[in-house]
Parts: structure tokens; sequence; C-alpha cells
């Protein structure tokens, strides 16, 4: 009977030895930090507790023999950096994507994959070695807990001196009031209503930076996966549909940069549209061109002859082309974007299709690259720059520029939706704060009142957040402003209620 071969055992590593010590300590720092800061938000408290969980990677990746190569150290530094967005910004959305882009490189810098399935299907390295580290963990401290020697006397002194400082701490806060508070602006909460909850985020912080270490210790190789290549095709069954592909894009591009840069006059008589409907008329159908030429690139270089320097010059040239070419639509598809903007304002899904857009022409460009100098690199140039588009993405705080954008429409048009303004985070209150009366009340009044009275704890309170409420207390809200309704007249076909 044939033996059937374990999931991902071809792909595995020797098994990590024995846990050192200040892995241990690393992986008990980052749990107690988790424990004390994650319950309140997140914010810089995730940065803080990242920050030891690498090192417990970093020292069990030492332990196994192995030093962390350029990228890997570039991944690990990104990583870190990513979690900065939280601590800066209140909105969500960004503050979402930058966790899991984080998550993403921390995986690349523990397992060092460089190939697109290494770098697509690493994090599921970290979820694998979740129960393995815990395992891996608990060996390690049960050596140690019973030795009189070494790390043993350590490790009990530091757990003796963590319950004698919550006992005591407890008792003198409850004897003196001042002191209580004291403690309450240095340290979370740690009473025993919240206990369950306390002891679930230690769980999560010791599991995680185990699951770290653990893979630093004994990675999975995904590299190991290849990818047979396609058949090669001739050079006619190759060639000809991207030639004819090419000439489609070459006419099209030749009618945008004759129509839609020539201004609205030119939109006006070539079309018979407005300036703003032929914008929204054509962008989605040029996101969706881009994202098919890339997809018709994947398959082209899969089926590319490969007989010799002809073949190689005749690829290059085809599809260097239809990259170019692409570029084109890239920038059209952006100018188009600019023009509905301009007419109908800024939102969130538009300025996240600009920047999705931006980088598949970042893609593009890269693609072209690779085509010259070689495509090792490919793949990690292109996580990297996805990695470096989200934390853009985060620093420049989106809701910020979308609320800076409308008040300078509503300056230049006096065109405004509060509405709008009120799904926004606490990152757009400094540009809100530029609109005059009742404008302004209207717009910033919900999100006040989303911040509540009480300001969270200094580790759990973005810069986003405490700009706003330095705003809002220095100049509150009007109440009894009347109906905050939109002013100017707006199309009826925009994609969220009619925004002028």
């Amino acid at each position: 009977m044939r033996e059937t071969t374990p999931f991902l055992a071809d792909l595995r590593t020797d098994p990590p030895g024995p846990v050192r010590t200040a892995t241990l300590f690393s992986v008990l720092v980052a749990a107690v930090l988790s424990m004390l800061l994650l319950g309140d938000g997140l914010a810089i408290n995730l940065l803080i507790v990242a920050v030891p969980a690498a090192l417990a990677a970093y020292f069990a990746s030492q332990k196994a023999g192995s030093r962390p190569g350029p990228w890997s150290l570039t991944w690990a530094v990104g990583g870190l950096a990513l979690l900065i967005v939280p601590a800066l910004r209140d909105a969500g959305w960004p503050s979402f994507l930058a966790i899991v882009s984080a998550v993403a490189l921390g995986s690349l810098a523990l397992q060092g994959c460089r190939t697109w399935l290494g770098i697509v299907l690493s994090p599921i390295g970290l979820f694998d070695a979740i129960w393995k580290g815990l395992v891996w963990g608990w060996r390690g401290m049960r050596e140690r807990a019973g030795s009189a020697r070494g790390a043993g006397p350590a490790m009990r002194a530091v757990a003796m001196t963590a319950v004698l400082l919550l006992v005591f701490g407890a008792l003198f806060a409850g004897a003196d009031a001042a002191f209580a508070d004291l403690l309450g602006e240095l340290i979370p909460d740690t009473s025993l209503a919240g206990a369950p909850w306390h002891v679930l985020l230690l769980v999560i912080g010791a599991a995680g930076a185990l699951a770290a270490a653990h893979v630093a210790a004994s990675p999975l190789r995904w590299d190991r996966l290849v990818v047979k290549p396609g058949r090669a095709r001739g050079r006619m069954e190759w060639a000809l549909p991207l030639i004819v592909l090419n000439v489609l894009f070459a006419a099209f591009n030749a009618v945008q940069l004759a129509v839609l840069f020539g201004g609205y006059e030119a939109v006006l008589d070539k079309t018979g549209l407005s300036y703003s409907a032929y914008a929204r008329q054509g962008f989605w159908q040029l996101l969706l061109a881009t994202l098919l030429t890339l997809l018709v690139i994947v398959f082209a270089l899969r089926w590319a002859p490969r007989d010799g320097a002809k073949d190689r010059t005749l690829v290059r040239a085809v599809l260097g082309t239809l990259c170019a070419l692409t570029l084109v639509v890239v920038a059209s598809a952006m100018r188009r974007m600019d023009m509905y903007v301009e007419a109908y304002g800024l939102t969130r899904l538009r300025i996240s299709v600009v920047a999705m857009e931006l980088w598949l022409g970042v893609i593009i460009v890269l693609i072209m690259a690779a085509g010259v100098w070689g495509a090792r690199w490919l793949p990690r140039a292109v996580a990297a720059s996805a990695a470096a588009g989200v934390l853009t993405f985060g620093l420049l705080s989106p809701d910020a520029m979308i609320a800076e954008r409308n008040v300078q429409r509503y300056e230049d048009t006096g065109k405004f939706d509060p509405d709008y303004a009120r799904q926004l985070s606490a990152d757009a209150i400094p540009a809100l704060d530029k609109l005059p009366e009742p404008q302004r009340s209207c717009a910033i009044e919900d999100i006040a009142d989303s911040l509540g009275d009480e300001e969270g704890p200094w580790y759990a309170t973005s810069l986003g957040e405490s700009r706003a409420r330095q705003i809002i207390e220095a100049r509150p809200p009007r109440t009894g402003v009347g109906v905050c309704g939109r002013t100017g007249t707006d199309d009826p076909h925009a994609p969220y209620p009619s925004y002028p």
C-alpha cells in the first residue's frame, strides 16, 4: 500500500532545538504587554507588543544557526514600520490594511521566501506554527521551572515580583485615591472583573510570539514548491494575438491623448457628454483593462517561445510595447478620476481605487525593468511595493485627504455634503474645522459624539484622535444649527447619495 505524504511535509526543515532562555523571556514580555495594553484598542500598543515578539524570533533564529539576510531585515523593519499607522490614524480601514500587511511582511522575514508561491503562501507558516509553538514553549518552561540554576530562579523571581506588585499595588490604590489616579495613568486596569479578558490576551500574546519564534527556528521552505513552465508556443501563434492587442491599445491611446487631455471643450466636442459623465463612463473599464493586461502578461510569459536570443528579443519587444501602452491607459484612468473628483468630490472608494491604479502602474514598470535586468527579484519587489504603498497610504491619512479636498472644493464651488463628512474618522477633524458655520458643526458633530467624553489610555489613543479632541475641546460644535443638508446641485448618478 502506498504511503501518503503528510501535508507540507516536503517543505519542513528539521524540528527546532530546545528553546533559548532569551526567547522565553521575550515571549513572556510580549505576553504580559499584550495582557496589559491590548484590551483598550489598538494604537502604539500594537508596536510595543510586536518589538519583544520580533526579538523572540531573532533569538530563536540565532539558536537555529541562521542569520537574517538583507531582504529578511527589510521585511522585518517594514513590518514594524507598518504598525506605526494605527498609532497615527484614527481611521480603521488604513490601520487594518497596515496590520494585515505587517503580518505578511513578518512571515516573509521569518521564512525568507523568494518565489511568487512562497510570498503568497508564507503567512500559512505562522498559523501552522501556533500549536507547535505553544508545545515547544511549554516544554522549555517545564525544563527550566524545576532547575535550581540558570533561568529557573530568574523566571520564578519575575513571577513572584509580578504577583507582589499586583497585590500590594491594588491595596495601595484602594487606600489612596491620588495613588490610584497615578497608577491609572501609567498602567491599565487589571481588576478582577476583566480577568478573563486579560488572561485571553495573555494567551494570544504568548501564542503569537511563540509561533513567530518557532517559524524562525524551523521555517517552512515554500520556495521548494515549483510550478512547471508552460509549453512554449511558436512565434506566430504566440506573437500575433499580442501584436493585434498592441495595435488596439495604440489606437485607444491615440484617441485618449487627442480627446481626454485636450480639456473640457474637447470632451464636449468629441463625445457630446458632460465633463464628469465622460470621466465616470470609462474609469472602471480602464481599471479592469489594466488588471486584465497583467493577467495577459502572466500567461504570455508562461507560453512564450524560448528557443534562443531571437525569441527573447521578440518577447521583450512585444511585451515591452504592451507594458508601455498600458502605462498610458493607467494615466488615462487617473485623469478620468481626477475629472470626476473635481466634479463630485473625493470619497474613500475613489481614493482607494486611485491608489490601486497607481500600484498597478508601478507593477507594470517593475515588469518592464525585469525584462531588462532579469526577473529573480521581481516577486520580492512587487511585495515590497505593495507594503510601501500601504504604509504611504496610512501615513498620508486618507480621511484627512478626503476632508481637505472636499473643503477646498467647497471654497471653490460652494458645494459640500455634510452627510458624507460625518462618516469620516477623527483624522478629518483638522480639515473640517476650516469650514464656516453651520457647515463645520454639521460635519464634525457626529464625529465628536463618536469619540465620547473620556479619552482612552495613552497607549490606545491615536495621534489623529488626540488632535481631534484638542480641536473639539477648544471649539465644540454648535447645537441647534438647524437642518444640515447638501449645498449646491449634483449628479444623480454619483456612486453614493448625490454628492455635490
